[in-house]
């Protein structure tokens, strides 16, 4: 972990937290202290950036003992996506490193889920997800050939809330608990260990 970036990251998204703000207010100063964060590769210990050959992997780095927020690193080997989900929480997204692309889907009257544009994040730029506004997409590495890692910022323990993937065309609902890839958590105190 290098020089503690992570550790100045959580305490002050949880200084935030602790004014009880709105969304809006979250978004705002949230992505701010988020694209600090990443603004430079350098700090993501070598273990929670591990793809794997079938999935994209969700490395838990630090879980609020009041469950008010969680952050995870998410990576991505080439052509892996996510299915069609939700997340019941605000959440923000940052890229650390390669591209995503996160296309927003929204539900017609025949229950079908019909996709309302994409964006792509390159290094350094956030994304926001909300049920209040946009909750619903599909997320997948943007490039062919190399790992893309971001890092999420959620509004509760992520791996641990019922969400649920939707299939497009039949708009059926199945309820999922994601977890974790990792068995165990970066210290964020150790700052004597330099970046490999």
């Amino acid at each position: 972990m290098h020089e503690g970036k992570l550790l100045t990251f959580v305490k002050s998204l949880a200084m935030l937290l602790e004014t009880d703000p709105n969304e809006e207010l979250i978004f705002s100063q949230g992505r701010v202290l988020l694209e600090n964060l990443i603004k430079v590769d350098d700090w993501l210990p070598p273990e929670f950036c591990k793809p794997h050959p079938q999935y994209y992997q969700q490395y838990l780095l630090y879980a609020d003992p009041l469950d008010r927020f969680s952050v995870v690193s998410f990576v991505w080997g080439p052509g892996q996506k996510t299915p069609l989900h939700n997340h019941t929480v605000w959440g923000m997204v940052g890229q650390l490193r390669g591209q995503e692309r996160s296309s927003n889907y929204c539900q017609q009257s025949d229950g079908s889920f019909k996709a309302d544009g994409s964006v792509v994040c390159k290094p350094g730029q956030v994304a926001t997800v909300s049920p209040q506004t946009h909750d619903i997409h599909m997320v997948e590495n943007d490039l062919e050939d190399q790992i893309s890692i971001s890092i999420h910022v959620y509004g509760g323990n992520i791996g641990r809330i019922e969400r649920a993937v939707f299939d497009p065309i039949t708009g059926t609902e199945k309820l999922f608990i994601s977890g974790y890839a990792n068995t165990v958590t970066p210290n964020l105190w150790n700052t004597t260990v330099s970046p490999t």
